[in-house]
C-alpha cells in the first residue's frame, strides 16, 4: 500500500514556451476533480441523518441514534488527522478515489438489514463510514496548496469548498426521489428508503472516484511544471524551496503543528463552530418532522435547501475574506457566526410555522459554511505547504471529535431526549458565541505572528 500511494517523481520542466497553456489547463482538471471527488463524498458521507425518522419508527430512540451517529464522527475526526499525515506523503490521485471508493461501499452495508439491525451494528458500520471519508479532505488540501497562491486560495477554496454542500445538498433530494419512486414500483417500505438513502448515492459516488481518477494529478512538478508560486511569482512571506520536500510525521507534527499557538486557538474554535453546523443539520430532519410536523418528504428537501444555501453564502465569505480583510481570516469568521447566532434563535423558537423554519434554516446554511470554510484556510496559511494536511487535519479532529461527535452527535441527542430540544439550541447558542470569542483571539495573534515574520524577513 505504501508503495501504491508513493507521490510521483518530478519531471523535468517542459519547454517554457508550452508552461502557461499547461499549467492553465492542469489546473482546471485538477479542480474539477477535487471538487467533483469530494462532493460525492457528501454523497455517502452523512446519509444517516436521513435514516433516523425512519429508523425511529423502527423503535430506535433519538439517544440511541446519536449514540451510533457519534461514531460516525469519531471515526471521521481521527481519520481526517491521520490519514492527513499519510495524505501529505501520498500521491493525491490515487488517494482520495481509494476513500471515495472504501466509503461508497461501506454505504452499501449499512443500507443492508445488518446495517440497522442493532444499535452495535450501526455503531461499527458509522465507524468505517466516518473512517473512510475522513480520507476525502486530505489529498485535496494538498492539491490546493500545490496548484493554487496564496493570494488566490480564499476565493478557490471557497469555490472548491462548496463541493460539500452540492453533495450535501444532492444526497438529500437523491434520498427522497429514490425512496419515493421506488415506492411507486411497490417495493416496500424499508427497502425503499433503503434504496434511496443508502444504495442509490453509493453507487453514483463509485462512478465519479473513477472519473476523479482519471482528472486528479498530484503536483505540478510531477507534470514537469515549475512550483506554483514560482509560476504566480506569488511567494508567502513564509515561503522556502524546503517546502517542497515530503517530510517525516514526526517533523511535520513536531516542528510546524505541535508549536503553533494560533492554529490551537483555531482548532478549538473549529469544534464550536461544527457543533453548531452538525448540530442543525444532522438533526434537522428529526427536528422538523417531530416539532414542525414536516412529513418525512418535506424533511429530506429541507435539509438539501440547507446544504445548497451555503454555496453562495461560502462564496460570499470567501470573497469578502480575499478582497475586504486582504487574506485575514478571522473577523469575516466572527461576523458571519454573529449572523448564524441570529438565524439559529429565530429557527429555534418558531414552532409552527414552516415557511420560517424552512427560511431560517436556509439562512443558517448560508452563514454558518463561511466559517467553516475560512478556519480550513486558515489552517492551511498557518503552515508550510507540505504540512499543511496534517495542520489542516487538526482543525478537522477537533471540529469532527468534539465538536460533531461529542457535542453534536451524542450530547445533543441525549439532551434533547432528556431534557427538550429547547436545552439543546440552548447549548447551540452557546457554542455561537464561544466560538465568537476564541477567533477574536485568533485575530489578534493572527496579526502578532504576521508582523513577526515581516520583520524577521526584513532583517
Amino acid at each position: 500500500m505504501k508503495n501504491f500511494l508513493k507521490p510521483p517523481e518530478f519531471k523535468p520542466l517542459i519547454s517554457s514556451e508550452k508552461i502557461d497553456k499547461v499549467y492553465k489547463s492542469q489546473r482546471l482538471k485538477v479542480f474539477i476533480g477535487i471538487f467533483i471527488g469530494y462532493a460525492s463524498y457528501y454523497l455517502v458521507r452523512k446519509n444517516f441523518a436521513l435514516a433516523m425518522p425512519y429508523l425511529e419508527d423502527l423503535g430506535f430512540t433519538k439517544t440511541d441514534l446519536g449514540f451510533a451517529f457519534a461514531f460516525n464522527a469519531i471515526a471521521y475526526a481521527f481519520s481526517k488527522f491521520l490519514m492527513a499525515g499519510i495524505s501529505d506523503r501520498s500521491n493525491a490521485r490515487k488517494f482520495l478515489p481509494l476513500g471515495l471508493l472504501l466509503a461508497s461501499i461501506a454505504i452499501i452495508i449499512a443500507g443492508t438489514s445488518f446495517g440497522h439491525y442493532n444499535i452495535a451494528c450501526m455503531a461499527v458500520i458509522q465507524f468505517l463510514i466516518g473512517w473512510c471519508g475522513g480520507m476525502g479532505w486530505p489529498p485535496c488540501g494538498r492539491i490546493m496548496t500545490h496548484w493554487f497562491s496564496v493570494k488566490e486560495r480564499g476565493t478557490k477554496m471557497a469555490i472548491w469548498n462548496v463541493a460539500h454542500n452540492v453533495g450535501g445538498g444532492l444526497v438529500g433530494t437523491i434520498a427522497a426521489f429514490g425512496t419515493t419512486y421506488a415506492a411507486s414500483l411497490g417495493i416496500s417500505k424499508v427497502l425503499s428508503w433503503e434504496i434511496g438513502v443508502f444504495f442509490l448515492p453509493a453507487i453514483i459516488a463509485i462512478l465519479i472516484a473513477i472519473i476523479s481518477y482519471v482528472l486528479i494529478r498530484d503536483t505540478p512538478q510531477s507534470c514537469g511544471l515549475p512550483g506554483i508560486e514560482k509560476y504566480r511569482n506569488d511567494y508567502p512571506i513564509n515561503y522556502s524551496e524546503e517546502q517542497e520536500k515530503v517530510l517525516s510525521s514526526k517533523e511535520i507534527f513536531f516542528k510546524y503543528v505541535l508549536n503553533n499557538k494560533v492554529l490551537w486557538y483555531v482548532a478549538v474554535a473549529n469544534a464550536f463552530v461544527y457543533f453548531v453546523r452538525y448540530g442543525i443539520s444532522d438533526w434537522a430532519p428529526t427536528y422538523l418532522h417531530e416539532v414542525v410536523g414536516f412529513t418525512k418528504a418535506e424533511a429530506g428537501y429541507a435539509y438539501s435547501f440547507f446544504e445548497w444555501a451555503a454555496i453562495p453564502g461560502t462564496l460570499l465569505c470567501g470573497w469578502v475574506s480575499d478582497k475586504l480583510f486582504k487574506g485575514k481570516r478571522s473577523i469575516p469568521t466572527v461576523l458571519f457566526m454573529l449572523l448564524v447566532s441570529i438565524c439559529v434563535f429565530i429557527y429555534w423558537q418558531n414552532t409552527e410555522s414552516k415557511f420560517i423554519a424552512v427560511a431560517s434554516l436556509i439562512s443558517i446554511g448560508f452563514f454558518i459554511y463561511g466559517p467553516v470554510m475560512l478556519i480550513g484556510v486558515q489552517a492551511l496559511d498557518l503552515s508550510p505547504k507540505n504540512a499543511a494536511g496534517t495542520s489542516a487535519g487538526l482543525t478537522g479532529f477537533f471540529g469532527y471529535f468534539f465538536g460533531t461527535a461529542i457535542l453534536g452527535n451524542f450530547l445533543f441527542g441525549f439532551v434533547s431526549t432528556e431534557y427538550g430540544w429547547n436545552t439543546g439550541y440552548e447549548l447551540i447558542l452557546l457554542s455561537c458565541f464561544i466560538a465568537i470569542a476564541l477567533m477574536l483571539m485568533t485575530n489578534k495573534a493572527e496579526k502578532n505572528r504576521t508582523a513577526k515574520i515581516a520583520m524577521e524577513n526584513k532583517k
